[in-house]
């Protein structure tokens, strides 16, 4: 219960790093978000099927923030012709630096 409880943080939060970072004008062109954003869609759908059964006996306030972040994501606007923004030259974060990947350390060790 407490992994289940923890995997819809994290989508919470990653909903928000991408709706946030759908503005920034790298982030939002970048192969990274378009493939994060997928990665966090299915991981949300995937959990809402696998963990129906627990789904039902967590706190209306835990379901209404999966809602929200279902909502949330369905409503990013993702870039057809996205690119890798540091393959490109545009993007001059630190090598191994992004802000759309680093969070998925926190699921890897979840």
């Amino acid at each position: 219960m407490v992994e289940l409880i923890n995997r819809i943080r994290y989508y919470h939060f990653m909903s928000g790093v991408l709706a946030h970072q759908q503005s920034d004008p790298f982030c939002s062109k970048c192969k990274a978000f378009v493939n994060t954003s997928d990665r966090v869609r299915e991981g949300i759908s995937e959990l809402e099927g696998l963990q129906a059964g627990e789904l039902r006996i967590l706190s209306g306030e835990l379901l209404g923030l999966l809602d929200e972040t279902r909502d949330s994501v369905e409503l990013i606007n993702l870039q057809g012709d996205a690119v890798g923004q540091k393959k490109a030259g545009n993007c001059h974060m630190p090598e191994g630096v992004c802000f759309i990947k680093l969070p998925k350390a926190i699921l890897d060790r979840m």
